[in-house]
């Protein structure tokens, strides 16, 4: 897996950052965050489940390098214990897009994309077709079938193995009623039509559990 997503990063950085030495290292500074022994969910797999989903869906996609660069970078930094990790992400590549030949306002395209999913609830531009497509396919997991969810479910309560069980469900609950009641889990007429209702499933059966 990791060879191939290898293959597709210089596929989308070589046109914006001919020194390969640079893309290399950039690309092995990704890798390493994205396989760190505390990454369970937030890991390689998912970047790889968001490009496919973004692939799936090129024809509508306005600006396919600013949002694969969003992709790879959105999780980069991802500590459970912080409220900044966005932020962070953000940051981190803008400082790779600096080297590159984006231009300005791209660099910023691509942060402001990654920012945006600090809150996957709040109201979002609704002429933004690349922002609401990126911010569904992060979404897609919580409508897959019952089984991968709940193999999400138990990731993401790895990466919290440092919050004690009593503090965890309560947080925990706390994000499922907030999904639950938003009126729009997914923006995007093929996502909505194909996950939403599996997703509310998905929620409100892990919600019980809690």
């Amino acid at each position: 897996m990791n060879t191939t997503l290898a293959a597709r990063w210089h596929r989308l950085t070589t046109p914006l950052l001919p020194d390969e030495a640079r893309r290399m290292a950039a690309f092995q500074q990704l890798e390493s965050a994205y396989t760190a022994s505390d990454r369970h969910y937030h890991a390689l797999p998912h970047v790889r489940a968001l490009l496919d989903a973004v692939d799936q869906h090129a024809g509508v996609v306005q600006d396919m390098p600013v949002v694969q660069l969003a992709i790879w970078f959105h999780d980069a930094v991802y500590n459970p214990l912080r409220a900044d990790n966005e932020a962070r992400s953000a940051d981190l590549a803008l400082e790779f897009l600096q080297r590159t030949t984006l231009s300005a306002e791209r660099r910023q395209r691509v942060a402001f994309l990654i920012e945006r999913t600090k809150d996957h609830t709040q109201p979002q531009p609704a002429a933004d077709s690349d922002l609401l497509l990126f911010l569904d396919a992060d979404l897609q997991i919580l409508g897959a079938p019952e089984a991968d969810y709940w193999q999400y479910a138990r990731q993401v309560r790895q990466e919290y193995r440092l919050v004690p069980d009593f503090m965890y469900r309560r947080g925990r609950r706390k994000v499922l009623e907030k999904l639950l009641s938003a009126a729009t889990l997914y923006h995007t007429p093929a996502f909505r039509e194909r996950l939403d209702a599996q997703a509310r499933r998905n929620l409100a059966h892990e919600l019980r559990t809690l």
